[in-house]
C-alpha cells in the first residue's frame, strides 16, 4: 500500500505542472505582443521623424501636414468658458466649450502646463466680444481665429494682429511673412464643442 500512495502523488503533480505551463505561455505571449505593438509604434514614429529630417516635410505646406492620416492630430480639450458679454443695453453672457487640435500629443502637454495662462487670454478675449460679434458664422470664425492667436501668445509665440497684417498686405510687403507666422502658431484649428449666447 506504501507503493500505491506515491503513485497517486505523482499523477496530480503533472497536472499542476501543466497548468503553470500554461498560464507562463499565455502570459509570454501577451508581453510578447504588447512589445511588439509598441515596437512596431515606436518604428513608424523614428519613420515619420527621420522623414522630417530629410526634408520631405518641408515640400508640402503646414496646412497639408495637419491632415495626414498616418499622424493623427492631438485634440486639448479645455474646460468650458462662462463669460459675461460686452453688450452694453442689456446683460448677456456666453458659454462656450474649445477644442485645440494640435500635431502631436507632445504639444498637448505643453498645453496643459500654460493652461492658466491660456484660459486668462481666453477669457479676456471673449469678454470684449458683444452678443451680435458672435452670433454669426463669420464671428465664431474670427473668434477661433483669435482664440488660436491668444493661445499661441499664452505659450511664448510673437504673433501679428490682423490689423498689422492687413496693413502689411497694403503696403505690398512679400505674403511670405504672413504665412511664417501662422506656422509658428502651435495650434493648428479651434474646435467649439459648444457655444450658447444668452
Amino acid at each position: 500500500m506504501a507503493t500505491a500512495a506515491p503513485a497517486a502523488t505523482d499523477a496530480v503533480a503533472p497536472k499542476k505542472g501543466k497548468k503553470k505551463l500554461l498560464i507562463i505561455v499565455g502570459a509570454l505571449v501577451a508581453v510578447l505582443a504588447i512589445g511588439g505593438g509598441a515596437a512596431v509604434f515606436l518604428m513608424k514614429k523614428n519613420a515619420t521623424e527621420a522623414e522630417a529630417e530629410d526634408g520631405t516635410e518641408e515640400a508640402a505646406p503646414a496646412k497639408a501636414a495637419k491632415h495626414d492620416p498616418k499622424a493623427a492630430p492631438t485634440f486639448v480639450a479645455l474646460d468650458p468658458f462662462t463669460v459675461n458679454l460686452a453688450d452694453r443695453d442689456a446683460e448677456r453672457y456666453a458659454q462656450v466649450g474649445i477644442t485645440l487640435e494640435v500635431a502631436d500629443a507632445h504639444l498637448g502637454d505643453t498645453i496643459k502646463a500654460y493652461m492658466p495662462a491660456i484660459r486668462n487670454n481666453i477669457l479676456m478675449a471673449l469678454a470684449d466680444k458683444t452678443a451680435a460679434q458672435l452670433s454669426d458664422r463669420e464671428g465664431k470664425a474670427k473668434f477661433a481665429e483669435q482664440v488660436r492667436r491668444e493661445t499661441s501668445r499664452a505659450m511664448g509665440h510673437e504673433v501679428e494682429e490682423p490689423d498689422e497684417e492687413a496693413a502689411a498686405d497694403d503696403e505690398d510687403k512679400p505674403k511670405k511673412k504672413k504665412k511664417k507666422k501662422e506656422a509658428e502658431m502651435p495650434i493648428s484649428a479651434v474646435h467649439f464643442s459648444n457655444f450658447i449666447i444668452q
